[in-house]
């Protein structure tokens, strides 16, 4: 008897669905610049194909604002992880993807809360946000 038991115990653990690793988005890698800002600021996005990137806004040749950038996956999920701006990394999970978008989350953190990337060809955008606040992001690729 104990043996029919480790036997549909083994039966059941095996039928278990097991949950699809999502793919981290390529779309992302590449150069970009920000079409949508300041004429006195130009702000970059640059993202690897080990999905590392960085954010960066010049005023002449002054930095005003510089991010680290990470894609990765965590227990069985993708998180975006963005770094450089606070004393701590600040990581985002992704909550939903297709093949040329994506929405992280963090309702812990102030601002943003979410994070919204997507194709628009040729274009990339980005959106953060919170409950009352949104800043829109259109970048071109920099060939």
């Amino acid at each position: 008897m104990k043996y029919y038991y480790l036997f549909f115990l083994f039966v059941v653990a095996s039928c278990q669905p097991k949950k699809a690793i999502q793919k981290k988005p390529s779309f992302l890698i590449g150069e970009w610049i920000r079409t949508n800002s300041s004429d006195s600021l130009k702000t970059y996005e640059n993202w690897c194909k080990d999905f590392t990137g960085f954010g960066l806004t010049l005023k002449g040749k002054d930095t005003t604002f510089f991010e680290q950038l990470r894609i990765l996956e965590k227990n069985d999920s993708l998180f975006l992880e963005v770094s450089g701006i606070n004393e701590s990394t600040t990581l985002f999970q992704f909550t939903e993807q297709t093949a040329t978008s994506f929405v992280c989350e963090n309702l812990s953190n102030e601002f943003p809360k979410r994070i919204k990337y997507y194709i628009d060809e040729p274009l990339l955008r980005a959106e953060v946000s919170n409950e009352s606040f949104q800043i829109d992001f259109v970048f071109e690729r920099i060939e």
